[in-house]
């Protein structure tokens, strides 16, 4: 059985490794997920403005979205933007041009295929790195966001309770819960303290993280100013329907995680079934190679394949 295949994965996982240590390099430890610091606050910490902070994370949650009108780029914003990328779309490009020389070079040494199917490769594997990277931040950031938003409401409950204004309270929810949730709240405080409407505030970040529970609060919070009313016992409620939703969305992942996983199985069950053909018997397929219909049946199966997966998907994507 030929290499290549084996040196296509371990170029494209040794790609997706370097895109995440360039962005840890390039932002510090502070902007990863993982980090237990509230990145507003440490950039705060180390002395910059309180409007140099709301500019600088201001641009990095609505510059993707602006940048619409690169070519290819489009199917990439949204996602950039849910995640909250600090590269500039710019700098995504330069980025994937790169990824691709580099993907280049190391097929060139590494095997033996033809310059325009290396090419190909190459540009496929640096776009395609970028994009599922972007697209795993994304999911990331947004499955933390869902977990934190109940804690966040039930917080900004017990500050209204005690007498403290809704600004406060969501400058409170911004100190003492941890990013992404954090910055997301600061930036409204931020906002808020500068003159800008609360629930018109909320409103644009639920838009912009495209969350439901988000639209909510906001539509709770817009209420409320305009028809007055106790807002701590709306946001108590809200925060009950958020848990309950939360543990539904749960359950109905735990239920269909089951075909999920048989749909990947049965998609990737020929392709490993077709590795250890080749490895046990090298010349099992000799005879099949030469017919014409060899490469489009090749074609064929994958396809098919493919759409597998996209069906399961669909049977297995419930709306709640």
């Amino acid at each position: 059985m030929s290499a290549e295949p084996i040196i296509y994965g371990l170029i494209f996982v040794g790609v997706l490794v370097l895109v995440e240590g360039v962005y840890l390099v390039a932002f510090g430890k502070s902007i990863s997920l993982n980090s237990r610091v509230n990145r507003r606050l440490e950039m705060l910490e180390k002395g910059q403005r309180r409007e140099e902070v709301l500019d600088k994370l201001r641009k990095e949650m609505q510059q993707h979205m602006k940048a619409k009108t690169i070519p290819l780029y489009s199917l990439l914003a949204e996602k950039a933007q849910k995640a909250a990328i600090a590269f500039t779309p710019q700098q995504l490009v330069l980025i994937m041009a790169a990824l691709s020389g580099i993907v280049f070079l190391g097929l060139t040494v590494g095997t033996a295929t033809e310059v325009p199917v290396r090419a190909a490769m190459s540009v496929g594997m640096g776009i395609g790195a970028v994009f599922m990277w972007v697209s795993m931040k994304a999911g990331k950031r947004m499955a933390i966001i869902e977990e934190q938003l109940p804690d966040a409401v039930e917080l900004m409950v017990r500050s209204l309770r005690v007498g403290h204004p809704f600004s406060n309270a969501i400058s409170i929810v911004s100190k003492e819960i941890q990013d992404p949730l954090a910055s997301e709240f600061g930036v409204i405080a931020d906002e808020a303290a500068y003159g800008r409407d609360v629930g018109e505030a909320l409103k644009d970040m639920a838009e912009r993280l495209d969350m439901q529970d988000l639209r909510f609060l906001a539509v709770a919070v817009t209420i409320q100013q305009q028809s007055g009313g106790n807002l701590a016992e709306i946001l108590a409620g809200l925060a009950k329907v958020i848990r309950a939703r939360f543990r539904l969305f749960r359950r109905v992942k735990a239920i269909t995680a089951e075909a999920k996983w048989s749909g990947k199985f049965l998609s990737g069950f020929p392709i490993m079934a077709l590795i250890v053909i080749n490895i046990a018997d090298p010349n099992y397929y000799d005879e099949v190679k030469e017919t014409p219909y060899f490469i489009p049946a090749c074609f064929f199966v994958g396809i098919f394949l493919g759409v597998n997966l996209l069906v399961m998907r669909v049977l297995t994507n419930i709306k709640v």
